[in-house]
């Protein structure tokens, strides 16, 4: 039997011995090293410690510029990201996360923190599931496992006009890595507004992998149900016609009949379960807050979509019209894929500019 290396564990291997290496990345170790934790002597907390001295929370977070870049991490070695938590400061959709995997000269992840965990209107609202959970006031937390060979790099670029304050600790093991585990991506991409009669493309890939989940950031900008549109998942060689075609938005998020109460009075009712979720409904104020706006994931971590050389995820938006006819929506989409690759990705679409992502 081979010895077990410490990734991928659940409650069925839990009591499991590994010769793996636990190390973990914060303000108070920014390097990760073993023993080297707590021993700052500057940093955001050293003036309300000033009595206290080394050890006694000097440095729990970091400031970014304007137009700054800052390496959350820089791992040498072999392993794997097990789980990353942070809670940041000032315009979340503006704070672009960046990840690369080896010797990849591309990010492999390129996504606004907002929308990589689930809070793409930069409000707050409670998400409770297995890859992504976001808790009172913005504690941001990902499961999603990133393994990586040789190095594991990541950033956070500060896109907006002033200087945000950023907490994070991201986990991590030092262990083999086998030779079938890929690697992680997630990209987002918008559109606001979608043209008449065009369909949002959340993912456009080729290469080996499975897709493993959606988060979407749906802005209505008409006054009816907006969710009859189909995701469609074009796999390997399809072309115009996919393999996986579903029957509604609100059903591939694992809802039903326009996410409605069983008061159907009041409307939308929100759920957040291990696998999916509309975590969160954003209704109009009846001043400038006008539109409705929604946020919804999918993961797909029983049910991976495999491909073996390309993968195209599209969504349709839909409304209806008069003479119970679809209506093709101009709607504000925004969205992130998740998915593992055998290889690093070429590189991604780049995102919107500051402009372009900003939540308006």
């Amino acid at each position: 039997m081979a010895d077990f290396n410490g990734l991928g564990m659940n409650l069925g291997n839990l009591a499991r011995l590994s010769r793996a290496e636990t190390r973990s990345i914060s303000p108070e170790n920014f390097d990760g090293a073993s023993g080297g934790g707590g021993r700052a002597t500057e940093g955001t907390g050293a003036e309300p410690a000033r009595d206290l001295g080394t050890g006694w929370k000097i440095s729990p977070s970091v400031r970014i510029g304007p137009g700054e870049t800052f390496d959350l991490a820089d791992i040498h070695g072999c392993g794997a990201i097990q789980q990353i938590w942070l809670t940041p400061t000032g315009d979340w959709r503006k704070q672009i996360l960046s990840a690369w995997w080896d010797d990849a000269p591309h990010p492999s992840v390129l996504c606004p923190l907002a929308d990589f965990f689930g809070m793409g209107w930069c409000e707050y609202d409670p998400l409770n599931s297995l890859a992504i959970c976001v808790n009172p006031g913005s504690g941001f937390n990902s499961y999603w496992e990133m393994p990586f060979r040789h190095r594991a790099k990541m950033s956070v670029t500060n896109l907006s006009e002033e200087e945000v304050t950023l907490y994070y600790q991201i986990n991590y093991t030092l262990t083999d890595v086998e030779a079938d585990r890929a690697y992680f991506h997630a990209h987002f991409r918008r559109v606001n507004p979608l043209p008449y009669g065009d369909v949002h493309t959340l993912l456009d890939v080729e290469g080996n992998g499975h897709y493993v989940g959606t988060y979407m950031a749906w802005g209505s900008n008409n006054r009816g149900w907006w969710g009859e549109g189909e995701a469609k998942f074009f796999i390997d060689d399809d072309e115009d016609y996919p393999t996986i075609c579903g029957t509604g938005t609100e059903d591939y998020f694992c809802g039903s009949y326009c996410f409605l109460a069983k008061d159907r009075e009041q409307g939308y009712e929100t759920f957040s379960t291990a696998y999916a979720g509309l975590h969160q409904v954003i209704r109009p104020t009846g001043r400038f807050g006008s539109q409705q706006r929604f946020g919804m994931y999918r993961w797909h971590i029983p049910d991976p979509i495999r491909f073996q050389h390309r993968l195209r995820v599209t969504m349709q938006a839909l409304g209806w019209r008069s003479g119970r006819r679809y209506l093709p929506l101009q709607d504000d989409i925004a969205s992130v894929a998740y998915w593992y690759q055998q290889h690093p990705a070429a590189e991604l679409p780049p995102l919107p500019d500051a402009d372009g992502l900003e939540v308006i």
